[in-house]
C-alpha cells in the first residue's frame, strides 16, 4: 500500500483578526478613495493609528484614528490630520504617505518618518509631535528616490539611527540601509543593512522596512517586506530579521522563508493586488502579544496578532548572516 504523506505545516506567527478589515474608506467622516498603511502607537489606554488616506486625485494625506481596544469603535479625525503642505514644503507636492511613528525618549516627543512624494520622486521626510494635533516638520532628510524609513527610539554612541530604502538609477537592487545623525537633520555613515537577495527568492531584488524596529531582550526585531515580480504583477510578502541591541548594523538572524503573505480576498484584490504592507505594530508588554496593523491591497487596513515569544523562538532557528562591517569602515 502507498502511505499518505501529511503536508508540512509552516508556523503561523501572526494570525489575522476574524473581523478584518478593521478600517475602510466607508468608515471615514469625509470623502476618500482608500485607507491603508498606518503607523501605530499606544498612548496610555488608547491605540492611535496614523493612517494613509488617498483621495480621488491619487494624492495621499495622513489621518489619525483612535480606539480603546485597538480593534473597534475607531474615532477618526473629522479632517485630514497631517495634510501635505506643498506651499512651504515643495517635496510634498504629490502627497505624504506611509508614516512610521517612534517615541524618542530623550526628546520626549514622537518622531514621524514619512514619504514625501515630490515631483521628482519619493523621499524621506521627518516631523515631530507631542499630541498628534500639531506637528513640526523637520523637512526632507534623504533625496529621491528613498522611502520605507523609521527612526530607532534611542541613540547609539550619541547618534540617532534611521533605517530607510534608497533606490538609485541602474542599481543592482533596492536594499535596506542604516544611517546615523547627531540631530535628526544631518545624516551620514550610510550603510547597507540588509541586501535584497537575487534569483528566485521571495525577497529578491527589492526589499524595504515595514514597521518601526521593536526592541526585545534578544535584539531589535525587524519586519520587512520583499517584492517579487511575477507575470501576474508584484507580490508583497513579509520576513523577519534580528539586529544587535547596541550595534544595530550587526544582523544576528534573518529568515529565509517569508512568514506572512497575501491570502485573503481583501489582500489579494484591490487597488494593488497581492499586497500586505504593515507600517505599525504595538507590543503589549504585559501579555507579550504583538498587534500588527497592515494595508491590504492598498485598499483597506487590517490587523494580525502574534506572540513575541513565538517570533523570537522562530528567529533562533534562522541563519546568522555573514558579519557586517561597522558603519564608517570599508566592508
Amino acid at each position: 500500500m502507498t502511505s499518505l504523506v501529511k503536508p508540512q505545516h509552516y508556523p503561523e506567527l501572526f494570525r489575522r483578526y476574524e473581523g478584518n478589515p478593521i478600517l475602510t474608506a466607508n468608515d471615514w467622516p469625509y470623502p476618500v478613495h482608500t485607507v491603508f498603511n498606518a503607523g501605530a502607537c499606544q498612548i496610555g489606554s488608547t491605540t492611535l493609528l496614523l493612517v494613509r488616506v488617498e483621495d480621488r486625485r491619487g494624492h495621499s494625506h495622513l489621518s489619525v484614528a483612535r480606539s480603546a481596544d485597538g480593534i473597534s469603535n475607531w474615532r477618526i479625525d473629522a479632517q485630514p490630520t497631517f495634510p501635505p503642505d506643498p506651499v512651504n514644503y515643495a517635496e510634498e507636492a504629490w502627497g505624504v504617505e506611509d508614516a512610521r511613528v517612534t517615541w524618542v525618549a530623550d526628546r520626549q516627543e514622537w518622531i514621524i518618518a514619512y514619504t514625501a512624494f515630490s515631483s521628482i520622486g519619493p523621499l524621506v521626510s521627518l516631523a515631530s509631535t507631542v499630541d498628534f494635533q500639531s506637528f513640526i516638520r523637520l523637512g526632507p532628510v534623504m533625496p529621491p528616490e528613498d522611502k520605507d524609513a523609521a527612526i530607532f527610539p534611542r541613540q547609539f554612541g550619541g547618534r540617532y539611527a534611521m533605517i530607510h530604502r534608497p533606490v538609485s538609477a541602474g542599481s543592482s537592487g533596492a536594499h535596506i540601509w542604516l544611517s546615523f545623525s547627531p540631530d535628526l537633520r544631518h545624516w551620514g555613515d550610510h550603510h547597507v543593512l540588509l541586501h535584497a537577495r537575487r534569483g528566485a527568492w521571495w525577497d529578491a531584488n527589492k526589499i524595504g522596512l515595514s514597521p518601526t524596529p521593536l526592541e526585545t531582550p534578544e535584539g531589535w526585531l525587524l519586519l520587512y517586506h520583499g517584492v517579487r515580480h511575477t507575470p501576474g504583477g508584484c507580490l508583497y510578502r513579509l520576513g523577519l530579521a534580528l539586529l544587535d541591541l547596541e550595534q544595530p548594523w550587526r544582523v544576528l538572524r534573518r529568515s529565509d522563508d517569508w512568514i506572512f503573505a497575501p491570502e485573503m480576498p481583501y489582500e489579494r484584490q484591490g487597488d494593488v493586488n497581492g499586497v500586505v504592507f504593515p507600517c505599525g505594530w504595538i507590543l503589549d508588554e504585559a501579555t507579550g502579544m504583538i498587534r500588527m496593523y497592515y494595508g491590504g491591497a492598498d485598499s483597506c487596513l487590517a490587523l494580525a496578532t502574534g506572540r513575541l515569544s513565538d517570533v523570537l523562538d522562530y528567529l533562533r532557528t534562522c541563519p546568522a548572516p555573514p558579519p557586517q562591517a561597522r558603519p564608517g569602515m570599508t566592508a
